[in-house]
């Protein structure tokens, strides 16, 4: 593992499957999640067949720099969001999506790589669909996954899912791994093993336990509001996969993401939730494969 410094001076901590010789394929995680939600016999399986994947922490979680202190009312954000007041939105969060973005851009700049792959999951999928928007000559493919539009009747969380994020996990290390089982209600229902997630559970609190910069990620998600613009204008060649067992981000955030991008490839999958369970990995990365084998590197 490594770091780059961004122009911004925040240190962003990533490592690298594959030789670097090959296509760059830049993984980008969801909402609190450190980058070890992308396993790395899932980063293995995508290097062995070509790609050089790059994975990452976003701002405010795992190894990348925190935004210690910096406080946001999410309650206010969202009141104005409700209200369509997005510039006033904008003034009460530390840092948006767009930000979020240019760490992605200095990443690759500082692995001196033009143009790259970008695979996003769930609020991944929002960062690169907003890089792909902005910077349509540094995305070779985008693969939107698991995500949705910002539209405000596509792509919303069930009540119970709802519930269950937002509740916050208890603090000690034994206490958040025996809560992690609470992710059941968004997961793949065929292949959920909570053991398997206590386990995840137990390497991320160990990694980087902290909690803090979730609401200032969330506050960034709200706030970048409806990308239906931005995506009817995509120039670069999408793929969208979805579960149909997701209600974290139901199926229709998919269906209407792919709708609105030019001739984007939409792949819905059965026993697939809020996840990426083993099982389907080769439908998922064969998809990705094949996806980023359609354009030049």
């Amino acid at each position: 593992m490594a770091q780059i410094r961004t122009p911004a001076g925040l240190e962003i901590e990533y490592d690298t499957f594959g030789a670097s010789s090959d296509p760059p394929l830049l993984l980008i995680m969801g909402f609190g999640a450190q980058m070890i939600g992308w396993s790395s016999p899932f980063c293995q399986q995508l290097a062995d067949a070509g790609r050089f994947v790059i994975r990452f922490d976003n701002r405010d979680c795992g190894l990348s720099s925190k935004m210690d202190g910096q406080q946001v009312d999410l309650n206010q954000v969202i009141a104005h969001v409700s209200a369509g007041e997005f510039d006033a939105a904008r003034e009460l969060i530390p840092y948006s999506i767009e930000d979020m973005v240019g760490d992605a851009i200095a990443l690759l700049d500082g692995l001196q790589s033009p143009r790259a792959h970008v695979v996003g999951s769930s609020m991944g999928g929002v960062i690169a669909q907003v890089m792909a928007s902005e910077y349509p000559d540094r995305v070779l493919t985008l693969t939107s996954m698991m995500s949705t539009t910002g539209e405000p009747h596509v792509g919303q969380s069930s009540p119970e899912a709802m519930r269950a994020l937002f509740t916050p996990s208890p603090s000690d290390r034994e206490g958040f791994i025996q809560a992690a089982v609470k992710s059941a209600v968004w997961s793949s229902k065929k292949y959920f093993d909570p053991e398997e997630t206590r386990k995840r559970a137990a390497e991320s609190y160990d990694r980087s336990y902290y909690p803090e910069g979730a609401a200032r990620q969330i506050a960034a998600l709200i706030a970048n509001g409806s990308r239906e613009t931005a995506l009817k204008s995509l120039t670069v060649p999408t793929l969208v996969i979805h579960g149909l067992d997701d209600t974290l981000i139901p199926p229709s955030g998919g269906q209407r993401t792919a709708e609105l991008a030019p001739n984007a490839r939409l792949l819905l999958l059965q026993d697939m939730g809020h996840d990426r369970p083993r099982p389907l990995w080769p439908q998922i990365c064969g998809a990705i494969i094949e996806h980023t084998a359609s354009a030049s590197f």
